[in-house]
């Protein structure tokens, strides 16, 4: 992941320096679908790597590489509860948790009824 010059916050290139423990949390906006990604980081300014990254000339000063341990999908309460996204997924073209759970397991897992299911099961255990 390339770090591009920005509100020059240190801390996070700080944190994985002292740790080396990093976890991303990407979200969509329009669906509660939140994948985490957890694993461990360090930083890098190797040259060829750096440039791989490059944009309109610019390199970014560091890299930070990623080794992942695990990637899960996030609860979706949170943001249903306080209608972040007042319900509405217009993400389109982004896999569902079912058809995430149904690749990564070959289909044992997830799939259409994990889905369809997930609305009334998430309204019963909402609070």
């Amino acid at each position: 992941m390339p770090d591009w010059r920005g509100n020059n916050r240190l801390d996070s290139l700080r944190n994985i320096v002292a740790d080396g423990r990093v976890s991303l949390m990407f979200m969509v906006p329009g669906s509660n679908t939140v994948v985490r990604v957890n694993g461990t980081a360090f930083l890098t300014d190797d040259a060829d790597l750096r440039a791989r990254f490059e944009k309109k000339g610019r390199q970014p000063a560091t890299v930070i590489v990623i080794e992942i341990a695990e990637i899960y999908t996030q609860c979706a309460r949170a943001l249903m509860r306080a209608g972040t996204w007042a319900g509405v997924d217009e993400s389109g073209a982004l896999p569902t948790v079912g058809e995430i759970l149904a690749e990564m397991t070959s289909g044992e897992e997830g799939g259409a009824a994990y889905d369809q299911d997930w609305g009334p099961r998430a309204a019963k255990t909402m609070w």
